[in-house]
C-alpha cells in the first residue's frame, strides 16, 4: 500500500522514504543530523512493548525515537 504516513505510525516491517520533515519541531536539526532528510530510506524494525520508543533503520544505523519526535517526519510508503 502506497501513501503518506507519519514515521511514528509505521508498523514493524514497513519501509518507506522520508517525504518531509516539519521545521516547526523543536528537534528539527537533531532529526536532520540523524539522516532524516527527503529521500532517505527508513524501515521500522521494532516497537517497544509499550509502543514507545520505536527502533528504525536509518542509513545503516538502528535509531530509537520517541513517538513525540517521530511524529514530525512524513514518510512515503514503499511497496
Amino acid at each position: 500500500m502506497h501513501g503518506k504516513i507519519r514515521l511514528c505510525d509505521m508498523l514493524p516491517g514497513e519501509r518507506g522514504r522520508v517525504f518531509s520533515l516539519s521545521e516547526k519541531s523543536s528537534i528539527f536539526e537533531r532529526l536532520r543530523d540523524l539522516g532524516l532528510i527527503k529521500g532517505t530510506r527508513v524501515e521500522c524494525v521494532m516497537k517497544s512493548p509499550l509502543g514507545d520508543p520505536t527502533a528504525y533503520l536509518i542509513r545503516g544505523a538502528l535509531i530509537a525515537l520517541r513517538r513525540d519526535d517521530a511524529k514530525y517526519v512524513l514518510i512515503e510508503r514503499m511497496g
